[in-house]
C-alpha cells in the first residue's frame, strides 16, 4: 500500500488516455504550472509532487478525470481558487490535481423561487455583484470574498462577517450536483423551499473538503437585497470587557447584521498597513452594524442598545455613524487584517499561523484570558486576534520568525494550545477555515470515537477506493 492508502501502481499511467477524453489543453503536465497549483496558503502542511493538473471547463472533464483516477487508483485533489488556510488542496505524490476554477458560469437566477444556480468556480463577490442587478443578495461573505470560489466556500462551509444574522454557507445551499467516485453525476438536496424526502445528503458534502466527491454545480438560496446598515464602534481597554459586551448585547435579543472584533495588536497592524483612521492605543475594538431588516428605526434601536451595553461594560469610547462611507471604511479595515498581518509577519521573520477556533459566545471572555496566558508563555512570538465576535469565531494569529527553530516550535505549540483552549471551552477547532492537513490530528481529538466511526463509514461508502483527497482531514480517524 502507498502512504495515501491507495494501492501502489506498477508504473505511471498513460496520460494520453486521459487527455483524449478531456477538452483541448485541459491536461497540464508542465512541472512549474503543476507546482503553482499544488498548495494553498497554509504553513506546516506537506506538499507532494503531483502527476498532472486537470483544468476542467465542464462536467464531462471532471467525470473523465474521476473515472481515469478510479481505474488507475490515483488520488484526486479537487481545488478552486486555492485560498484555503489548512492545506486541504495540497498535492500528494502521484496525485492528479483537479481544478474547477474555470467552471465559472452563473447559470440561472430564479427570482420567483429565490435561487441562483452557479458552477463551482464562480467568485463569491462576482456572484454578489450579479445578484445586485436583480435586487437580490447572497449574504455569506468570507474574508476572501473577492478571491474565493463558491465551490470552495461550500467545501469548507465558509462563513464571514454577516453570519451573526444571516448564517453560513450551508444555510443557503439548496442542492448540489456532484461527481461521485464512480464518475457519475448525481444531485443531492432539492431546489424547493421545503422537502424531507430521504436523508439530506447535500449537507454531507458541505464542509467535506473534497473528500467525498467533486462539486460541479451549486443552487443557492437568495434573499432580497440587504439594506444599507448603520454602524457603531466601541473601544475597550482590554479584550475581556469587549467580550462581556458581546455576551450582554446578544443576550438581550439584539440582531446585528455584523459584530466584529479586533484586538489592540491587530488595530496597530492594520494602521501600519494602510491609513483607515482606526483609533490607536485601544486594547480592543468592536464594530457593530445593523440593517434593521430594512427598518431604519429598528437599526437605530439595535445600535442604541449596543452603545448602552458597551458603556455599561466599561467602553472607553463609543461612536456612531449613519454615513455609508463610514460603514464601508470600517468593513474595509476589518477585511484588511489578513494582508496587514502578512506585512507584520514579514517584518518579524515571515512566519504566520492563522487559527480559527469557535467557542460558545458565553465563553469568549474566558477564551481571551486563555489566549493572553498563551501569549505570555512565549514572549518570542506574537499572538494577536480578530474575529467574528457575534459567532464566537476567533482568528488568533501567531506571528513568528520562520528562520528561528525555537520561535517556530513555540509558534506550533501556541497554535495547538489555542485549539485546545477552544475545545476546553466547549468549542471547535475550526469555525470556517476547515481541517485539511493542518488540523487533521486535532479533528480526532474533537470527535468522539463513535463520531469518528461514522465519518469513516460515510467515507468508505461514498469513496470505497479512497481516491478523493486521501491523507487529509479524515486521516487520523479510527
Amino acid at each position: 500500500m502507498s502512504s495515501t492508502g491507495l494501492p501502489d501502481s506498477t508504473g505511471l499511467p498513460d496520460l494520453n488516455e486521459l487527455a483524449a477524453q478531456l477538452t483541448p489543453n485541459a491536461l497540464v503536465t508542465d512541472a512549474d504550472v503543476i507546482a503553482a497549483h499544488s498548495s494553498d496558503r497554509a504553513l506546516f502542511s506537506p506538499v507532494g509532487s503531483a502527476l498532472a493538473l486537470v483544468r476542467a471547463t465542464c462536467v464531462e472533464d471532471v467525470q473523465a478525470t474521476v473515472r481515469f483516477a478510479a481505474k488507475h487508483a490515483i488520488p484526486i485533489i479537487p481545488s478552486g481558487a486555492r485560498t484555503g488556510l489548512s492545506g486541504g488542496i495540497n498535492a500528494l505524490d502521484g496525485s492528479i490535481l483537479l481544478s474547477v476554477a474555470k467552471m465559472d458560469r452563473i447559470l440561472e437566477v430564479n427570482t420567483l423561487d429565490g435561487t441562483v444556480t452557479v458552477e463551482p468556480g464562480v467568485i463569491n463577490l462576482d456572484l454578489k455583484n450579479h445578484l445586485a442587478e436583480f435586487n437580490l443578495s447572497y449574504p455569506p461573505d468570507p474574508g476572501s470574498v473577492a478571491i474565493s470560489t463558491v465551490g470552495g466556500n461550500v467545501a469548507t462551509n465558509a462563513g464571514g462577517m454577516c453570519c451573526v444574522k444571516y448564517g453560513v454557507t450551508r444555510d443557503f445551499v439548496r442542492s448540489l450536483k456532484v461527481v461521485t467516485a464512480d464518475g457519475e453525476v448525481t444531485t443531492v438536496g432539492r431546489n424547493t423551499a421545503k422537502g424531507v424526502a430521504g436523508f439530506d445528503l447535500a449537507q454531507l458534502f458541505i464542509g467535506s473538503e473534497g473528500t467525498l466527491g467533486v462539486i460541479v454545480e451549486v443552487t443557492l438560496r437568495t434573499v432580497p437585497k440587504l439594506a444599507d446598515p448603520l454602524t457603531s464602534v466601541a473601544l475597550f481597554s482590554d479584550p475581556v470587557h469587549a467580550a462581556r459586551t458581546v455576551t450582554d448585547y446578544l443576550g438581550r435579543g439584539a440582531t446585528p447584521s455584523l459584530l466584529e472584533y479586533m484586538d489592540g495588536g491587530t488595530i496597530e497592524a492594520v494602521n501600519a498597513y494602510q491609513n483607515f483612521g482606526l483609533p490607536s492605543g485601544a486594547g480592543a475594538m468592536l464594530i457593530v452594524q445593523s440593517d434593521g431588516s430594512g427598518s431604519m428605526t429598528r437599526a437605530q434601536e439595535d445600535l442604541e442598545l449596543f452603545q448602552q451595553v458597551a458603556q455599561d461594560n466599561g467602553a472607553t469610547d463609543v461612536m456612531y455613524s449613519d454615513d455609508p462611507r463610514d460603514s464601508e471604511s470600517l468593513v474595509a479595515a476589518r477585511r484588511a487584517v489578513a494582508p496587514a498581518n502578512e506585512k507584520l509577519a514579514h517584518s518579524r521573520g515571515g512566519g504566520e499561523l492563522v487559527d480559527d477556533v469557535c467557542v460558545p459566545r458565553g465563553r469568549l471572555a474566558e477564551f481571551f484570558e486563555r489566549q493572553a496566558q498563551i501569549a505570555q508563555k512565549f514572549p518570542d512570538i506574537l499572538v494577536i486576534a480578530c474575529g467574528h465576535a457575534g459567532d464566537g469565531n476567533m482568528h488568533p494569529n501567531v506571528i513568528f520568525d520562520a528562520g528561528d527553530p525555537v520561535s517556530t516550535q513555540h509558534a506550533k505549540e501556541a497554535f495547538g494550545m489555542i485549539m485546545q483552549a477552544g475545545l476546553d471551552l466547549g468549542g471547535t477547532i475550526t469555525g470556517e477555515h476547515g481541517v485539511g492537513v493542518l488540523k487533521a490530528e486535532w479533528l480526532a481529538r474533537e470527535l468522539s470515537p463513535s463520531a469518528q466511526k461514522m465519518h469513516v463509514a460515510i467515507k468508505q461508502a461514498l469513496d470505497p477506493q479512497g481516491i478523493f483527497s486521501p491523507g487529509k482531514m479524515l486521516s487520523y480517524l479510527g
